[in-house]
Formats: structure tokens, sequence, C-alpha cells
């Protein structure tokens, strides 16, 4: 007869009722890391990964707003300007219009990939920290 395998530890309880890992990966859409934050009051690695995703999210908002806004303008005023002008001027205008473009995709994209790789260590019960958002967050949740 065998013996049974050894019970495995139980996950430390959480405001939400989740594996702390699971809820730390969950935060990184950010709404659901905005509740996780004001629910969890005693798991900080939860409070890191909710906080990191907000402020992420909230870094990422204004950047894609003020390229959003910066596009569109150059978008109008080249492609006026690049009409009246014309010719080789005129090309190299436009282009510099599809490289704003091509640059707010970017931070799409960049953004996206940040989100799926901070989740999936969170996850793995990683602390990962994103570049000067990490500190910051780790500042805020250790206080």
């Amino acid at each position: 007869m065998q013996n049974p395998p050894p019970a495995q530890p139980a996950a430390p309880a959480t405001g939400s009722g989740l594996d702390p890992k699971v809820a730390a990966a969950l935060s990184y859409i950010w709404i659901v890391g905005l509740i996780f934050f004001f629910i969890e009051k005693e798991n900080r690695f939860i409070r890191f990964h909710a906080l990191q995703s907000i402020m992420f999210g909230i870094a990422n908002s204004v950047i894609m707003a003020v390229l959003a806004v910066v596009a569109v303008i150059l978008t109008f005023a080249f492609s006026i300007g690049g009409a009246v002008v014309g010719g080789g001027i005129g090309f190299v205008v436009q282009l510099l219009v599809w490289v704003v473009w091509l640059i707010f995709w970017l931070f799409v994209l960049v953004f996206i990939v940040g989100l799926v790789f901070a989740a999936v260590k969170a996850y793995q019960g990683q602390k990962f920290k994103l570049p000067i958002i990490g500190n910051m967050a780790e500042k805020i949740v250790d206080k």
C-alpha cells in the first residue's frame, strides 16, 4: 500500500479568496488590479502587482494620449503642408507622419507585451519590477 502524497500547504488567505499568484497575475488587467489593490489589505505580493499594473496603465494611457494627439496634429498639418509643397519634401513629410504613427503602435505593442510578461512572472510567484514604475510601487506598498 502506498502512502498518500504529503498535503500541500494551503495558500495564505487573501481578501479575494484566490491563490495569491492567480490574484497577482489577474491584477494586470488594470481594472481588476484596481479592485485587488483596495480589497487586499494584507498580502503585499498582490498589492505590489496590483499597484504596478495600475501605475503602468496610467503611464501608458498618458503616453498614448500624447502620442495620439501629436500624431493627429502632425497628420493634418503635414498632410496639408505636404500637398501644398509637393515633390520630395512632401514625401519626407508624409514619411514623418508614418513614423509617428509607427511609434504610437509600437508603444501599444510594448504595453501589451509588458503586461503579459509581468502577469506571467506574477503567476510564477516572482516579484518582477517594471522599470521605474516597479520601484515606485514597491515603496508605496512597503509603507
